[in-house]
């Protein structure tokens, strides 16, 4: 759990954090129908630390959108929704111990320490599939996916993309980076 309080956001940054997620909730509406943007907005002021993870997804291009309520706790779910793997989030191997262990040409990052900076999950293989439901991502770039300790005990990591109408999930090494390989994240509101 990432122990840095986030800054409150100034409000002219708020304001335009929050009209850019109207916005894309509005444009996107098949991926939330049973949520209205004021449950959104309602979750959101409730909880405005969770302001400082949304501007970090939005400004690393992840274009955060609602995908749904996790029933269990009535969370609104945020998904990173850009066409392609995050921009901004590229070229970074797996975890910490991955980045460690390459001698030469170490990746400026890695996605799981990443991911905890910006205060947001990785998502799984389920999550990124349930997000190829709602849509074409990632038909042109990969993003990794939070790996099984089993599969991450043996030196690998998962990735998933859509290529030729399909889901895709593969394996490389950990230490791997590629500048088409990025991570989507969720946060839960």
């Amino acid at each position: 759990m990432n122990d840095v309080i986030p800054t409150p956001l100034a409000p002219e940054r708020r304001h335009a954090l929050l009209e850019a997620l109207q916005e894309r909730f509005e444009r996107h509406p098949k991926r939330h129908p049973d949520l209205s943007w004021s449950d959104v907005l309602a979750r959101v002021d409730a909880r405005p630390d969770t302001l400082c993870a949304l501007e970090g997804m939005e400004a690393s291009g992840g274009e955060p959108d609602v995908v749904g309520r996790d029933e269990e706790t009535g969370a609104i779910v945020f998904v990173d929704c850009s066409p392609e793997s995050p921009s901004g989030r590229r070229s970074l191997c797996y975890d910490h111990a991955a980045q460690k262990a390459r001698s030469r040409n170490r990746p400026r990052g890695n996605v799981v320490d990443e991911a905890a900076a910006l205060g947001i999950e990785l998502l799984t293989e389920e999550e990124y599939r349930a997000l190829q439901t709602m849509g074409a991502f990632d038909e042109r770039t990969s993003s990794w996916v939070a790996t099984p300790p089993e599969v991450r005990a043996l030196g690998g990591a998962l990735f998933c993309d859509r290529r030729y109408g399909r889901v895709f999930t593969f394996h490389n090494g950990a230490e791997s980076y590629y500048a088409a390989r990025g991570f989507r994240g969720s946060l839960r509101v």
